[in-house]
């Protein structure tokens, strides 16, 4: 009987020690659903961080630069990030606004000189600060015919060229435009080291005869 007791015993304290060895074991474990919440977390932190440190590439809207640099000369180029372009673009603003003012300032003045000198009154007279030094109405060369003539044909060149300076600067300003949508246009075009020629010589087949002949091949790698 002792020893169906001391059997029953053992065996109680060996299931004991199976079931804590079991329960530890299963403490250990990861359970599925626990392992997919991971994994699902884990992989929306990659994306929120490939978000963060994801650049957008920049491009230009073509139609959008050439209205701003209608609106604002300049702010085509300024769109394009082509910041060197600037002191081109302006520079040659500024020239087209010298000469547009410097011949019609002359043309006023000549045109002036010379209804002055072709009336009757005798106070106008702005001609006279027309003359080269020295030379007055009576020793004009031609005379007061001679200075007509002369006053009339520099006021009708200076027109023509006030005329063709504002010409100029509208067509500059088209120009400006006209680069700005181009250069929009071809923003991401590649330029790389990439694009080259290569010559070697090459192999020629001979469809007509024996013998192959040699020649030199050119390839353009554009990628």
């Amino acid at each position: 009987m002792k020893r169906i007791v001391g059997i029953l015993l053992v065996a109680f304290l060996f299931a004991g020690i199976v079931n804590a060895e079991v329960n530890n074991v299963d403490s250990l474990v990861i359970k599925p659903d626990s392992v997919t919440s991971v994994i699902k977390k884990s992989a929306a932190r990659k994306v929120k961080i490939q978000e963060k440190d994801t650049v957008l590439e920049y491009k230009p809207d073509p139609i959008r630069v050439v209205w701003m640099g209608a609106i604002i000369p300049g702010y085509g180029q300024i769109l394009n990030r082509s910041y060197w372009k600037l002191p081109i673009v302006y520079a040659g603003f500024l020239g087209c606004a010298y000469a547009v003012n410097l011949n019609s300032t002359r043309y006023q003045t000549y045109k002036l000189a010379y209804k002055d000198i072709a009336d009757d009154n005798v106070n106008t007279k702005s001609y006279i600060d027309l003359f080269p030094e020295g030379y007055t109405i009576e020793n004009y060369p031609g005379g007061e015919s001679g200075l007509k003539n002369n006053l009339s044909t520099a006021y009708q060149q200076y027109r023509r060229y006030r005329d063709l300076s504002i010409i100029g600067s509208v067509a500059y300003y088209a120009i400006v435009l006209v680069e700005a949508y181009v250069d929009a246009q071809l923003f991401d075009f590649d330029i790389s080291t990439d694009l080259s020629l290569h010559v070697r010589p090459t192999l020629i087949e001979n469809k007509y005869g024996v013998y192959n002949s040699a020649g030199v091949q050119f390839s353009l790698n554009l990628k």
